[in-house]
């Protein structure tokens, strides 16, 4: 074993930053690596010519202090602010407003922006465009194969996989079969999410509203976010239910129905729109451990589905399984 302990984290998103700060601040080698272009996970936002909509998390919250600390690190930081929108709900017949106010944060200028920031902070860049597809014990390391780059040369004490539940039973069965089911546990849901541009501002009464009738889940007005340029553009959320009966639908078909049921709350015809289908979007039911580990392994996963879901347990849940790594370099494990 060497004298500083490394571990790779396999998974740029929230919680794989946030484990991945952690452990790097307890003095450890840290890795990470995505199968993406660059980091942020489902803290997505889409970028075309002259326009750009966060298709993926819309906002979030800090309840817990830990979290709550983290976010002002970032506003000092200039990559997260709160939002304020015209928020309400529908309900089929009517506007509803909410009952209680709730502080909304997003990144700024983007909803990238907080990922990109934890990433950079980092020893090493994070190495995209690197797909994990199996794990090796080599002696009492692990070794990761990867579907561009075959078998990467360099042995890790350690793995983390921060990713959704169902890509990390594939990685976990093998060689962590506790971990596997607990993933298998976790069902999670697809969203098709879709992102309209217009030339001119929509004269709807809100910027963002919880849809609570027909396909649609949420619909928000994107450029009211702070830090946004560009022209009008919003972005529609199906619902859980909806998304996962036509999971399988041509983008063509998905964006009709969505674009039908916008304009039932008075929208028109947008001059463009593009569509995005996320196969694993939430949790139809978070688990609350925080996150998996198995110690004899020295395998942990961490994600917004192991601790009650959303930004802030992605957070959490990725700081959870850090102190576990931690822990057990401080007990010789």
């Amino acid at each position: 074993m060497s004298a500083q302990r490394s571990v790779a984290v396999v998974g740029a998103g929230l919680s794989g930053l946030a484990c991945a700060s952690a452990a790097e601040a307890g003095g450890w080698s840290v890795r990470v690596f995505d199968k993406s272009r660059g980091p942020s996970g489902r803290m997505s936002t889409r970028r075309g010519d002259g326009w750009q909509c966060d298709h993926g998390a819309q906002y979030f919250t800090a309840r817990d202090l830990g979290f709550r600390a983290e976010v002002e690190r970032w506003q000092q930081a200039g990559v997260a602010a709160l939002w304020s929108p015209r928020i309400a709900s529908w309900d089929g017949t009517q506007w509803r407003s909410p009952s209680t106010a709730l502080d909304r944060f997003v990144g700024t200028p983007r909803m990238t922006a907080p990922a990109g920031w934890l990433a950079q902070q980092l020893v090493h860049p994070v190495q995209t465009s690197t797909t994990v597809r199996a794990l090796h014990r080599d002696g009492d390391r692990w070794a990761l194969d990867t579907l561009e780059h075959g078998l990467l040369a360099e042995r890790f004490d350690y793995v983390v996989l921060a990713m959704p539940a169902p890509q990390a039973k594939v990685l976990c069965a093998p060689v962590a079969p506790a971990l596997a089911a607990l993933a298998e546990s976790a069902r999670m849901r697809g969203c098709w999410a879709l992102m309209l541009q217009y030339g001119t501002p929509l004269a709807l009464p809100v910027d963002a509203a919880f849809v609570n009738a027909g396909p649609l889940r949420w619909v928000a007005r994107d450029t009211t976010k702070p830090g946004r340029a560009g022209p009008e553009t919003w972005l529609l959320h199906a619902s859980p239910e909806w998304s996962e009966a036509h999971i399988e639908d041509a983008p063509e078909t998905a964006a009709a129905a969505l674009i039908e049921a916008f304009a039932a709350l008075g929208a028109p015809e947008p001059d463009a729109w593009t569509a995005h289908r996320w196969r694993y979007a939430d949790t139809e039911v978070p688990l609350d451990c925080g996150h998996g580990w198995d110690a004899a392994a020295g395998l942990g996963i961490c994600g917004d589905w192991l601790a009650g879901g959303k930004v802030e347990g992605a957070w959490r849940s990725g700081r959870s399984l850090a102190s576990a790594l931690l822990a057990a370099a401080a007990s010789g494990a």
